[in-house]
């Protein structure tokens, strides 16, 4: 465990990714999921919220950014029409099974199950801009996934009791940034594709 004031560097981390994000949307350089962004700000609003009734402490800050950012994020969106991703029905079908869980935490009595259905929304809500990072990379920013990755790594290591209550939802966060930021960093949807149909021809 390290100092938990280091969660004020975490947040510091968020921030920078954040503003770098928000700041490409307002440029029309990134096209951000609005089904997405909007679910994950709206989940890490109520998950600051529940981590405070449970006294976790300085790394319920990080949360709260958690849910501050997409919230950000969502309003530029409006400020540029270039700044918008076209939704389809899988974004739908993602926000719906997103907004269906929540519910579902909403009126589960037991603490641990409310948790875990909680975070399985906000895994759901990621899966559009998971899918959109692998079908166009070019149109996602990876900084602020990267340093999701840090400041919610800084997050757990702050924790003086490792919980299910404090440690659940930023490992989760851990593993959707570091998927999003190989996948945008690597450009491996393209990358795969491109391959894919070079081996299409050899073969034919």
């Amino acid at each position: 465990m390290i100092d938990p004031r280091f969660i004020y560097l975490a947040v510091v981390l968020a921030a920078i990714g954040g503003w770098s994000y928000v700041r490409d949307t307002w440029r029309g350089v990134t096209s951000p999921n609005r089904v997405t962004w909007s679910l994950w700000g709206l989940e890490g609003v109520l998950a600051f919220g529940v981590e405070v009734q449970q006294h976790v402490g300085l790394a319920s800050l990080m949360t709260l950014m958690l849910g501050l950012v997409p919230l950000a994020v969502v309003a530029v969106s409006f400020k540029n029409p270039h700044s918008v991703w076209r939704l389809g029905p899988f974004d739908i079908v993602c926000g719906v099974i997103s907004l269906a869980g929540l519910a579902f935490w909403a009126f589960v009595n037991e603490p641990t199950v409310a948790l875990v259905s909680f975070v399985c929304a906000d895994q759901v809500a990621g899966l559009p801009t998971i899918r959109k990072s692998w079908l166009a990379p070019s149109t996602e920013s990876p900084r602020v996934f990267i340093m999701g990755c840090c400041n919610c790594t800084i997050t757990l290591l702050t924790l003086k009791v490792f919980n299910t209550a404090g440690a659940l939802f930023p490992g989760c966060v851990i593993v959707t940034d570091a998927l999003m930021s190989l996948l945008i960093v690597g450009r491996l949807g393209p990358r795969f594709r491109r391959e894919f149909e070079v081996a299409k021809k050899v073969a034919a």
